[in-house]
């Protein structure tokens, strides 16, 4: 008696092609996509080693000139600062129409909500409208790389995105050669050529109630021994303890 054949239907030998095709489809795309994220990676190393070389140097010409300024019994005058983070600390109720679309402006519509600010005439004119409202200054390094490691949202869509990963910078800031959170850190501090897309691509930071409180008065300026209004580079203290 001649064995009998299996046959196999021909729905599921093509089933089993398409099948095939696409694992070795994967494949490739998984090789490929590796060796991109490898390239990148070097990329963004070389980057970051090129931005603290550029902190390390502009520190120590600030440092060198205060010391030359002072050899020569003579005051050094540092250069006006570009950038300023802004916290909202109050104003709710009876808030007047001019500073509640300035505070919408500045997208700060809730309390203890942050955002940075490029410093020229016109922001200075609109911070000073609302500084009952709001207190500020010019953060640092240090504060600037917490922010958005800590607090930092990406708006995609409209929507409020985690960062948690590169991908997510580079989808929507890659056309202006940002790419990682150390291009955005850099951008933002330095205010670069694309710091209006960069920093629209922030949402505001939601920060905390400051740790111990708030200090002074709210409705008082900050020489007076209060909250509100610009503390220049006393902002840092404030942001960690809101951080």
């Amino acid at each position: 008696m001649a064995p009998s054949v299996v046959t196999v239907p021909e729905s599921v030998l093509k089933k089993r092609k398409t099948l095939e095709k696409i694992n070795a489809e994967r494949a490739v795309k998984a090789v490929a996509s590796k060796k991109d994220a490898k390239t990148k990676r070097q990329v963004i190393f070389k980057r970051a080693e090129q931005y603290v070389k550029e902190y390390r140097t502009k520190e120590r010409d600030e440092i060198r000139l205060k010391r030359a300024a002072k050899a020569n019994n003579s005051y050094y005058v540092p250069s006006e600062a570009k950038l300023a983070f802004v916290v909202r600390i109050k104003g709710i109720n009876k808030l007047a129409p001019k500073p509640r679309k300035i505070l919408q402006l500045l997208r700060l519509t809730k309390i203890n909500a942050g955002v940075f600010v490029k410093l020229n005439k016109a922001t200075l004119q609109m911070l000073q409208w609302v500084s009952p409202y709001i207190a500020w200054g010019y953060p640092n390094l240090k504060t600037t790389r917490e922010l958005v490691y800590k607090r930092g949202f990406a708006k995609v869509n409209k929507q409020r995105i985690p960062i948690h990963d590169n991908a997510v910078i580079e989808k929507s800031l890659g056309q202006y050669g940002v790419i990682c959170m150390e291009d955005v850190i850099h951008e933002i501090f330095t205010v670069g050529p694309h710091f209006k897309q960069v920093n629209n691509f922030l949402w505001p930071f939601g920060l905390s109630n400051p740790t111990g409180g708030f200090r002074g008065k709210k409705v008082r300026h900050f020489i007076e021994r209060g909250e509100c209004g610009n503390r220049e580079d006393k902002i840092n203290e404030l942001v960690q303890r809101m951080n």
